[in-house]
């Protein structure tokens, strides 16, 4: 069975349809919701209607989860249906009744799902997992499901997409970076036009130039002759899957492919391609796993801009917008544990490099283990570079730890030490002066405000602070 489209309707369900569109536009969802599951008991290959019947129900729920009393009337009415193989309309009928009132209930779409199979109608299934993943983002069994259908109906765009998704919440999914490296390949092939080609050299138009740039070994590649090597490429990867130099190749233009185009798909490409490089090396490249690192931060990195600014915008307002706070806390969490264990790796390449110490402690420092970093620390400052601001930062460790007489001391050493009034002596002073007001200590936190204050008067509020302090209270 096809999927119908509005003027494909029988005359009684195109008039109750034009209706549930009024109503819907009046926010009459209750009588929308109605007539829409008439309209589908008449066309249930009508996905437009079931979708605008979908987002009705939302909106009458705003969007909250069925109660428990809901959901167990939800799974006995299931258990005693109709037969979803023998009558998959019966059965997608029944499952829009339950979902009237609970959009997301699980056991309804899972039901609307295979009847629409049995039925045929691959797109309304589809739907029906996408529904189910809006109601509970994290599940990978159903991501997992739903990027399945999108491949079955060759979807590589959408299917790539939920691949990377459950790869973002889940890193270790092997399965689901397979499954992204593989329809990767697979969209490469659709896109790139090497399916008709002999060599990516039939897709450059000036034939010569090509040969020109391979014989120059000049490295810049345009997204088109990318694609074409990509092609050739995924043709010996499809042959031999675990041919290394095919598979590091593939990271290194899918890497490429991302300068050019600076598009996260191809970012998350390059870091699957490069992870699964990684794995069939065992770990044994140590400049590749750097690069596969590195790769990773920057698709974090993205990653967590993009949900900023969503919620910079009013993302708070979404209905699950505490679950999308979770996993931009899990996706920060990453980044810093990653940078830490890189910074880590790197000290214990070469344990006797003070600045590498250095480097580790403001990474911890960064991720709130002022613990761990206080030994590095210790350590850096014997390196002359960056003695100074290890110092300082060896303040910040103790002050944060409670350790207050032991933080101005490093406070202190730093500051007398240090000669220009630039930005890291300015920092240091203006904590030393909080540490002093916070023990009582007012001559000396008005003392470092001041000296604050005559090197620049617009520091922070150090200018009101000073000021404040010469004020006197009235009689």
């Amino acid at each position: 069975m096809a999927t119908v489209s509005e003027k494909e309707l029988p005359d009684k369900a195109r008039a109750l349809w034009t209706k549930a569109k009024s109503a819907a536009e009046l926010k009459n969802y209750g009588y929308a919701i109605s007539l829409l599951q008439n309209v589908l008991k008449e066309a249930p290959a009508f996905l437009d209607g079931r979708r605008m019947l979908r987002a009705a129900a939302v909106a009458q729920t705003d969007g909250k989860r069925g109660s428990g009393l809901m959901s167990s009337l939800s799974s006995v009415s299931l258990r005693s249906g109709a037969n979803v193989k023998k009558d998959p309309a019966a059965a997608m009928d029944q499952a829009e009744r339950l979902l009237d009132s609970d959009p997301y209930n699980v056991a309804a779409n899972t039901m609307l799902k295979e009847a629409a199979m049995a039925a045929g109608l691959v797109e309304t299934a589809i739907f029906a997992l996408e529904t189910i993943s809006k109601g509970s983002p994290k599940d990978t069994k159903v991501l997992h499901e739903l990027g399945d259908l999108y491949l079955a109906s060759e979807n590589t765009e959408k299917a790539l997409e939920i691949f990377n998704r459950i790869a973002e919440i889940n890193p270790s999914d092997l399965t689901a970076l397979k499954r992204a490296k593989d329809t990767a390949a697979q969209q490469t092939l659709k896109q790139g036009g090497w399916e008709t080609a002999k060599s990516y050299r039939d897709l450059i138009k000036d034939k010569d130039e090509a040969k020109a740039l391979e014989q120059k070994g000049r490295t810049f590649k345009d997204v088109a002759t990318i694609d074409a090597q990509l092609g050739e490429l995924s043709q010996q990867y499809e042959a031999n899957p675990q041919h290394v130099d095919v598979v590091r190749s593939i990271a290194q233009l899918m890497e490429l492919k991302y300068e050019q185009t600076s598009n996260a798909d191809d970012l998350a490409g390059a870091v699957q391609w490069y992870a699964y490089c990684d794995q069939l090396l065992g770990g044994s490249d140590p400049a590749l796993a750097r690069k596969h690192s590195d790769l990773r931060l920057k698709q974090l990195d993205k990653s967590i801009r993009a949900f900023e600014e969503w919620f910079a915008a009013g993302g708070d307002a979404h209905p699950e917008a505490e679950q999308y706070r979770e996993q931009l806390s899990a996706m920060r969490m990453e980044r810093e544990a990653a940078n830490i264990g890189e910074a880590r790796k790197r000290v214990e390449r070469n344990p006797t490099d003070l600045q590498l110490r250095y480097e580790l402690a403001e990474r911890m420092i960064a991720a709130g283990q002022f613990t761990d970093a206080i030994p590095e620390l210790q350590r850096a400052r014997q390196n002359p570079n960056v003695r100074l601001k290890a110092i300082s930062l060896l303040g910040r460790c103790y002050s944060e730890k409670g350790m207050r007489d032991l933080a101005v001391q490093q406070y202190k050493t730093a500051v007398s030490e240090m000669v220009a009034m630039d930005g890291n002596k300015k920092d240091t002073l203006y904590r030393l002066a909080l540490l002093h007001e916070g023990m009582g200590n007012t001559a000396e936190y008005v003392e470092c405000l001041k000296e604050l204050y005559e090197a620049d008067y617009g520091y922070l509020d150090v200018a009101q602070r000073v000021e404040a302090s010469y004020s006197t209270p009235k009689a």
